[in-house]
């Protein structure tokens, strides 16, 4: 698949992934009573997944200079 060529493909899927598993993490686990500041409120709860998926899904590798490149 051409999509997974671009450099921000990974961190994007990851970063749906993350939200949907933070939004997943509010509705079945999260605390009703308002009292648990990170559970308590979808959008945190949801930016935090966000934040973990692309943390997991950036590429932290550097590109490879060709030998030519280094020769010059």
């Amino acid at each position: 698949m051409e999509f997974f060529k671009h450099r921000w493909a990974k961190p994007l899927v990851f970063g749906l992934i993350g939200m949907s598993a933070g939004y997943a993490y509010y509705y079945f686990i999260g605390c009703t009573s308002g009292s648990c500041p990170l559970t308590s409120n979808p959008f945190i709860t949801t930016g935090y997944g966000l934040g973990a998926g692309l943390i997991l899904g950036w590429d932290g590798k550097r590109p490879v200079k060709k030998k030519e490149e280094e020769e010059k």
